[in-house]
């Protein structure tokens, strides 16, 4: 086949244990699922689960090292957002919330990054949040864990320090929307392929970053990453 230009690369995440890499073909991410956070952006945590998207770029894969990413252009208040990240394994559309789990290959710490000015505008003036959240480099995420590792977790602690400080602690438990019922109520909308990612939301605590800063998440039973803030 020949190209007019040489495509865009492929993004990859790395698997734990393993020498595979996982294909990312699209990344979901919910928004305002948990009640505390849902409550510090103003809004009413009793809402359905809505849905905004990342492209493939935003991936930046963080493998037992400190990764880097940019202070990106346009903002000044960028922000760390800790979540849990669903890998799916399996094509299915329409499934149930028994049947949901069985498409999930694994499981990882991620971060949606966010400038949060951008993103708030937008939303105030009814605007897609495009700029505020699809954006290169936006979400780092650790190895992923396979089910038939870990199993499909309920519960456990998540957080995210900033220079070895407390920002946000909570626990998977909380989510509104668990990992079966937010698989289930996306497939209706959009066939799931293997190597899309569902990034589940974000706990209470979120805050701004800078240059020089070291974010360090933690998902137990997930493993940890290290993420700093390019100078």
């Amino acid at each position: 086949m020949k190209y007019t230009f040489s495509p865009a690369p492929g993004y990859v995440l790395p698997v734990a244990g393993s020498d595979e890499q996982f294909p990312v073909n699209r990344i979901f991410c919910v928004g305002r699922n948990y009640a505390a956070h849902a409550r510090e952006m103003g809004q009413d945590e009793r809402e359905p689960p809505f849905f905004f998207m990342k492209p493939a770029s935003a991936t930046v894969a963080v493998n037992g090292q400190i990764a880097e990413i940019p202070y990106p252009p346009m903002t000044g208040n960028f922000h760390h957002e800790i979540e849990l990240v669903v890998a799916i394994g399996r094509q299915g559309s329409a499934v149930s919330q028994a049947e949901a789990e069985s498409l999930v290959y694994g499981y990882a710490v991620g971060l949606d990054m966010t400038r949060r000015d951008l993103q708030l505008e937008a939303r105030n003036k009814g605007r897609p949040w495009e700029f505020g959240k699809s954006f290169s480099q936006s979400a780092p995420i650790g190895a992923i864990r396979r089910v038939a590792d870990v199993g499909h977790p309920k519960s456990a602690s998540i957080s995210v320090a900033v220079n070895g400080q407390p920002r946000q602690a909570s626990d998977i438990a909380k989510l509104i929307w668990s990992v079966p019922e937010c698989i289930a109520f996306l497939s209706q909308f959009e066939t799931l392929q293997p190597g899309d990612l569902i990034m589940t939301g974000t706990p209470e605590g979120v805050g701004a970053v800078v240059a020089g800063d070291l974010m360090l998440g933690r998902i137990d039973g997930l493993g940890e990453i290290q993420v700093r803030v390019a100078g």
